[in-house]
């Protein structure tokens, strides 16, 4: 992983990383409640070696008194003194359990030892080290003059006190603000790794780059996230300018897919129920036919099929019935929205045998049947439940797979490509669909929706809305069979049949 990627996995688990460094300081903080109060008081001693004639004689009870410091250090850490100290004290403890609350330490090139008692209550820390100073100087005492009191006086070396414990304000365990700092240490160090071991787990494919970067199929379109399909769950709700900018893009990408042979019948498909297959190819039909171009949708879903109710289209007949040969796809198409070059051939009636019917020859001719000047737009089960998908895309130029950022993983998708695959079936590319505008994982589409939103606000006045982009009155769907006036030349797709007539008719004359 390089800096970027380290950086974008800290923004996208931000809030993981702060919530679990501040519950591990606050556990930290409540550890420390639970703790028990301990008071420290300190104390010292020094040795001496009495009075000296001249400097001679004082650096050599110098150096004698820091050689027997070490002696005296195991001295003050015996049980002997912790005897002594209990008998003062009148407590009945075990001399281990007063040497473990205790620290005696020699600071270097010094003959003094320091005391460190520990305690309960700042009191019972100062009886303590007071105890064991008194112990400490006893001990020595005895040591040096062999047990003999009257020869204390007339003793070469003595330990004396030097600095009386004093009561403690404050106690030195539980350390909270440590304790705090602690946690809150160990707890960004877990978050951060919980970050990180997340992003690595996750397989989830989120931003077109996440797809270029696992699989040799480019990404021909990434649709954002849209309130306003979301909310109603139809795909011709009014979208904003995010939403049909990302649709043109795709388009665009389409149209300069392979210039020398452009695909002409596509495949939309999706690795499992729930991308928003359906409606991607809507919103892509709608495009296309609004650059002036002839579309037809095909609802080759026979298992589930959608596009006839989501666009409130007749439902009754459509594809089965050309396929079984009971109708004609000019019977059964029909017209869509204001733009006369949108036209959607509805699946009919549900077959007990879908799959037949779409890798039959009768399939292919209907697809390639349509004039050469429209894109056929085929939408079709998911690859991986069912084998539909994939047996068309292998008769015709090609499928576009959708993933639903966020939602699809790595794994559907090569599992989906490789249906593909064992059939020889052409992937033209991926749409990444419902990518997030905001967060760590928005795309590019989030500034476009940011400036349209902020060059609406910035109009002085609204802005004059020409008729043909108004928002046109509900759709009467318009049969297949409809025939304009003899007065006007044929156009678009509803007229093929007539126009080929004609021409037909042309020939013969000529000949």
């Amino acid at each position: 992983m390089e800096l970027n990627d380290y950086l974008h996995v800290f923004r996208t688990r931000w809030i993981a990383i702060v919530v679990i460094t501040v519950l591990t300081g606050i556990l930290a903080g409540a550890w420390t409640l639970t703790q028990d109060k301990v008071f420290t008081a300190t104390g010292s001693a020094i040795i001496t070696t009495g009075a000296s004639q001249d400097l001679g004689s004082a650096l050599v009870g110098d150096n004698y008194a820091k050689s027997r410091v070490k002696s005296y250090l195991d001295v003050a850490k015996s049980r002997k003194v912790a005897e002594f100290a209990a008998e003062q004290l009148g407590i009945s403890v075990r001399p281990d359990a007063l040497v473990a609350r205790v620290t005696v330490t020699n600071p270097t090139d010094t003959a003094v030892l320091r005391v460190a008692a520990n305690g309960p209550t700042p009191e019972a820390a100062r009886d303590l080290a007071e105890a064991w100073i008194a112990g400490m100087t006893q001990t020595v005492a005895d040591l040096e003059n062999e047990g003999s009191a009257a020869s204390v006086d007339m003793s070469v070396v003595k330990l004396q006190t030097l600095d009386s414990a004093v009561l403690p304000t404050s106690p030195t365990s539980p350390n909270v603000r440590f304790a705090v700092s602690l946690g809150l240490l160990m707890g960004l160090a877990l978050g951060i790794g919980y970050a990180l071991v997340k992003a690595a787990l996750d397989r989830r494919l989120r931003k077109p780059g996440d797809v270029e970067r696992e699989f040799d199929v480019p990404v021909v379109g990434a649709l954002p996230f849209d309130e306003a399909i979301g909310a109603s769950g139809s795909p011709t709700a009014t979208t904003d300018f995010a939403m049909k900018e990302a649709v043109r893009q795709l388009r665009t990408n389409l149209q300069f897919m392979d210039v020398d042979n452009p695909p002409r019948v596509i495949v939309v498909t999706s690795a499992l129920p729930g991308d928003g297959k359906s409606t991607a190819v809507i919103k892509l039909a709608e495009a296309i036919a609004e650059s002036g171009q002839d579309v037809v949708l095909v609802d080759a879903d026979l298992r589930r099929p959608v596009i006839a109710k989501k666009l409130r289209l007749v439902e009754g007949a459509g594809l089965t019935d050309v396929l079984v040969g009971r109708a004609k796809a000019a019977d059964v198409l029909q017209a869509y929205g204001p733009t006369d070059h949108f036209y959607v051939l509805a699946s009919g009636a549900v077959p007990p045998n879908p799959s037949e019917l779409l890798g039959s020859d009768a399939m292919k001719t209907v697809l390639y049947g349509f004039p050469k000047k429209a894109i056929v737009l085929v939408d079709t089960p998911p690859l991986i439940p069912v084998t539909d998908a994939a047996v068309l895309t292998a008769r015709t130029d090609g499928a576009l797979i959708v993933a639903r950022s966020g939602k699809t993983t790595i794994d559907l998708l090569d599992r989906a490509l490789q249906n593909l695959d064992k059939v020889k079936g052409r992937a033209l590319g991926v749409i990444l669909n419902s990518v997030p505008r905001k967060g760590a994982h928005r795309d590019q589409y989030a500034y476009a929706y940011e400036y349209e939103r902020k060059a609406t606000e910035g109009d002085a006045e609204p802005a004059t809305v020409p008729t043909a982009q108004a928002k046109p009155a509900p759709h009467t769907p318009k049969h297949a069979t409809r025939r304009q006036a003899a007065a006007e030349p044929p156009a678009g797709i509803l007229d093929w049949d007539t126009a080929a007539k004609g021409e037909s008719r042309r020939a013969a004359g000529e000949s």
